[in-house]
């Protein structure tokens, strides 16, 4: 049901709603893990979602041949 409610946001393309998303749920995780659990995110969990952020960022808003 999820993935189906991500294809209805308003994107010239689904897949790049996934992207967005993908970057959203890593950053969540991370706040989770601090959060919820009391394990502060070490430099390399911070590493890994900086870089995964910033490749949903490019797919999100990369620009595009119109």
């Amino acid at each position: 049901m999820f993935a189906y409610l991500l294809t209805r946001v308003e994107a010239l393309y689904a897949g790049r709603a996934f992207a967005a998303y993908g970057g959203v749920y890593i950053t969540a995780s991370l706040a989770w893990l601090w959060a919820v659990e009391g394990a502060r995110p070490d430099r390399w969990d911070l590493i890994g979602a900086v870089i995964c952020v910033a490749g949903a960022a490019v797919i999100l808003f990369g620009p595009r041949a119109a």
